[in-house]
């Protein structure tokens, strides 16, 4: 770090709040509830109107706490991630494929069955249909998907070369498996599937998982 060199000059912009006055909100509080929004009705779905009633501020509040509607979108979802995501990161330390599976199972099933929060999951249904305006967004769920999908066939070649999957498993296809099984189920708590039948078919899924 260059301790000699004169600090930029601060330029006052329109909609921002000046810097030593504290903001009138709570920015995670503000946070949380734009993600309960866009979980509930998506990318697309959720207006601003929408977004700054359950946040509790105005416009120009929002777009100087967050930027503009994608900029807050993005921090709805890693907020998503580290909150009620979290299982996904928990279930892949696990040390069996197979409790690294249940755990991602049973874990989506209680968070879309969940009656405290929106039913399905965010990362499924956030942007996955999309008008031209939205495509962008659709373009960076689809790709945060692909790294969690990368995540967990990394996880299984590694169950594989420790011996605690069959030597044939195709692991691309296996774990092709289990995200349908886990999509198909935040889809189908939208439709108003029970916890109870949900894990039925997490069941059936288990039912079928490889052993060595």
């Amino acid at each position: 770090m260059n301790l000699s060199a004169s600090p930029k000059p601060y330029v006052f912009l329109p909609n921002r709040p000046h810097p030593g006055r504290p903001r009138s909100f709570d920015r995670d509080q503000a946070l949380d509830a734009a993600m309960r929004v866009f979980w509930r009705l998506g990318y697309e779905g959720a207006s601003l109107t929408a977004l700054t009633a359950a946040m509790g501020i105005n416009r120009p509040s929002l777009y100087a706490a967050f930027g503009d509607k994608a900029d807050l979108f993005r921090e709805a979802v890693a907020r998503y991630g580290l909150g009620p995501g979290r299982y996904v990161r928990r279930a892949l330390g696990q040390p069996r494929a197979r409790q690294v599976a249940e755990m991602l199972l049973r874990g989506t099933v209680a968070l879309a069955t969940d009656p405290a929060s929106p039913s399905g999951c965010l990362w499924v249904q956030g942007a996955l249909v999309a008008s031209t305006e939205g495509e962008h967004m659709r373009r960076e769920m689809a790709a945060l998907r692909a790294r969690g999908i990368a995540q967990m066939r990394e996880r299984f070649d590694r169950a594989l070369r420790e011996g605690d999957l069959p030597d044939a498993t195709d692991v691309p296809a296996l774990t092709l498996f289990l995200v349908s099984i886990m999509n198909g189920i935040a889809v189908q708590a939208c439709s108003g599937h029970t916890r109870e039948e949900l894990n039925l078919v997490v069941d059936l899924a288990l039912s079928v998982w490889p052993t060595p």
